[in-house]
């Protein structure tokens, strides 16, 4: 059933996103956004060595809990502000999880605003990648 500003609550989750880059993916996007710092591609790099893997870029996380936020949101709205921090590490070939719950619903100015909480999780539950976003239904 597709989002509505009536059936959203308070505490409701956003159903989940999963991802799983592999170092195909990961190189992909580092043509695509222009970041190709070594530690994301190539594992002889010293500080890959030093992790013993090369990491997931944190935009591809934050890329991801944008995905995650249109996919619930379809074309119900806009997305007006979204902000994550880097908290820890991901790795290619393992999964992250991007999830989110709806911290407050309310209506400013005849605008209906909805606050979420994000996150990516890895594999071991932690949360790597806490986020925020606002959206505007129309």
């Amino acid at each position: 059933m597709a989002i509505t500003w009536e059936s959203v609550n308070e505490g409701d989750s956003l159903p989940e996103l999963h991802k799983k880059p592999s170092l195909t993916q990961l190189v992909k996007y580092a043509a695509g956004s222009g970041d190709f710092n070594p530690l994301h591609h190539d594992y002889d790099f010293p500080q890959s060595k030093q992790l013993k893997s090369i990491i997931v870029h944190g935009r591809f996380k934050y890329a991801s809990l944008g995905e995650l936020v249109s996919n619930w949101l379809g074309h119900k709205g806009r997305i007006r502000k979204i902000s994550c921090q880097y908290r820890g590490m991901d790795f290619p070939g393992q999964d992250i999880v991007c999830g989110g719950k709806v911290l407050r619903k309310s209506e400013e100015s005849g605008e209906k605003i909805v606050e979420l909480e994000l996150w990516t999780q890895n594999a071991e539950g932690k949360k790597t990648t806490p986020g925020k976003a606002v959206v505007v239904f129309e």
